[in-house]
C-alpha cells in the first residue's frame, strides 16, 4: 500500500513521524526527477542520488533513526517504486560515500580554484551547510563517480580525472586503469623546460599531456631488447601506445626521415598533436639516460622547425623517453637549450620467456618423424 512504511526486522529502526515525513520528501524528489528524466535522465538521476547522499549525511540517520536505517530507506523506496532501479542499500550507502567524500573538499578554503573549476562558477561553498550538486557531475556515468571515490584520495585529483572522462570519453575500465596507474600522480611530471621556452597558457597545456613514467605493460620483448625492438613493438601496437600517451596524439611515422644539408636523418616516432597544433619528436632509449640525448633531441625538434613546420603551427615540442634517469643530469642538460624538451621514463615491459618458446626436444623428435614420414610417401614407386 502506497505511503506504509516496512519495518525491517532485523534492525532496531525507529519509523517515527519525522521518519515518515523524511522519507516521504525522498519520495517526493524522486518523483520530480522522473518527471524530468525524459530529457535529462543522467543529470536528473545523478542529482537525486546527491541529494539522497546529502540527506543521509545531514540528518544523521544512523543516529536518529538507528543503525538499520539505510536498509529501512531502500525497503521504502523499492515498495514506492517497485520499477525503478537503484535503491538497494549497498546503492544508497555509495550515495551516502559519495556525498561525504565531496562535501567537507568542497568547504576546504584552501582548494577555492579547483572548487570553481567543479561548478564552472565562483561559489562560496565553505558558508553552505548544503553542498550543492555540481552540474560537471551529470556528464560522468554514475559507475565512474564510484570508482573515483574509491581509488582518489584528493579533490584536485577527483576532478582530474572528472575532466578527463568529459573530454576523452573515457570507458569505465580504461577510469580503472588509470586510477590503478596513479595517472593524476604522473601527468604533467615529465621533467621539462616548457615553462620557460613556450608562452605560458601553451607551457601548461603541455605539461598537462606529458608525464613521468609511461606503461608499456602492452609490448613483449626479448630481455636483451635494443632500441629498434622497442620501436617495432611500439608501432606494432600503435593504438595502445596513442592511449598512453593520450588524447589528441595522432601518429605521422616510425623514422621518418628529414634531410639536412643533404644528409639523410631519422626521428624515432613522429607525432602532430591536434589540440597544441604542434609536432611532437619522440625519441625512445632502451636504456638509461645520457646529457647526450637532450643535445640530438635538441637537433630534430629544430630540425623539424624548419623544414615540417608551417606557419600555423607552433613551436615543435621534443619528448625523450628512457628506461631510467637522474633528475639532476637532465636538467643540466636542459641548459643552453631554447627547444621545449621534456624527458621521461617508461616501464613494465613484458620480457618473452625464450625457453617457453623454443621447442622442447620430443616436440624436434616429432617433428623430424613427421617429415621423414613424408619423404617416404613421395619416393617414386618401384616399378621394377
Amino acid at each position: 500500500m502506497k505511503g506504509k512504511q516496512i519495518i525491517v526486522g532485523t534492525h532496531d529502526v525507529l519509523c517515527d513521524d519525522e521518519y515518515s515525513v523524511w522519507v516521504e520528501g525522498l519520495k517526493q524528489a524522486y518523483r520530480n526527477a522522473q518527471a524530468n528524466a525524459v530529457l535529462k535522465t543522467n543529470f536528473e538521476k545523478l542529482k537525486w542520488y546527491w541529494h539522497t547522499g546529502g540527506e543521509l549525511v545531514m540528518r544523521k540517520a544512523e543516529e536518529r533513526w538507528g543503525t538499520g536505517v539505510v536498509e529501512q530507506v531502500s525497503l521504502d523506496l523499492q515498495a514506492e517504486f517497485p520499477d525503478s532501479k537503484g535503491f538497494s542499500a549497498d546503492n544508497l550507502w555509495a550515495m551516502k560515500r559519495w556525498y561525504s567524500f565531496y562535501a567537507d573538499k568542497i568547504r576546504d578554503e584552501k582548494l577555492v580554484r579547483c572548487v570553481q573549476e567543479l561548478y564552472r562558477t565562483d561559489i562560496h561553498a565553505e558558508t553552505l551547510e548544503f553542498v550543492p550538486f555540481p552540474d560537471l557531475f551529470s556528464l560522468v556515468p554514475w559507475g565512474h563517480h564510484l570508482d573515483i571515490i574509491r581509488l582518489a584520495d584528493t579533490l584536485p585529483e577527483a576532478v582530474f580525472y572528472i575532466k578527463k572522462i568529459i573530454q576523452e570519453g573515457w570507458k569505465r575500465p580504461v577510469l580503472q586503469r588509470y586510477l590503478k596507474a596513479r595517472l593524476y600522480d604522473k601527468q604533467g611530471g615529465a621533467i621539462n623546460n616548457f615553462k620557460e621556452q613556450l608562452p605560458a597558457k601553451q607551457a601548461e597545456l603541455v605539461r598537462e599531456i606529458t608525464k613521468e613514467n609511461y606503461d608499456f605493460g602492452f609490448v613483449t620483448l626479448p630481455a636483451d631488447y635494443t632500441e629498434l625492438n622497442l620501436e617495432l613493438a611500439l608501432e606494432k601496437h600503435i593504438s595502445r601506445f596513442l592511449m598512453e600517451l593520450g588524447n589528441g596524439f595522432a601518429f605521422i611515422g616510425r623514422q621518418k626521415e628529414i634531410i639536412v644539408d643533404g644528409v639523410s636523418r631519422r626521428i624515432d616516432m613522429l607525432f602532430y598533436h591536434v589540440r597544441l597544433h604542434c609536432y611532437i619528436v619522440v625519441e625512445l632509449k632502451a636504456v638509461r639516460f645520457e646529457p647526450e640525448f637532450a643535445g640530438k633531441l635538441n637537433f630534430y625538434v629544430n630540425a623539424v622547425n624548419g623544414i615540417l613546420r608551417g606557419e600555423n603551427d607552433n613551436p615543435t615540442i621534443g619528448l625523450l623517453i628512457c628506461s631510467d634517469m637522474k633528475q639532476t643530469e637532465v636538467r643540466y642538460s636542459f641548459e643552453g637549450l631554447s627547444t621545449p624538451i621534456g624527458v621521461a621514463t617508461y616501464d613494465n615491459v613484458q620480457i618473452a620467456d625464450i625457453e617457453r618458446e623454443l621447442p622442447s626436444v620430443e616436440q624436434l623428435q616429432q617433428k623430424i618423424k613427421q617429415l621423414e614420414m613424408q619423404l617416404e610417401m613421395q619416393k617414386p614407386l618401384d616399378n621394377g
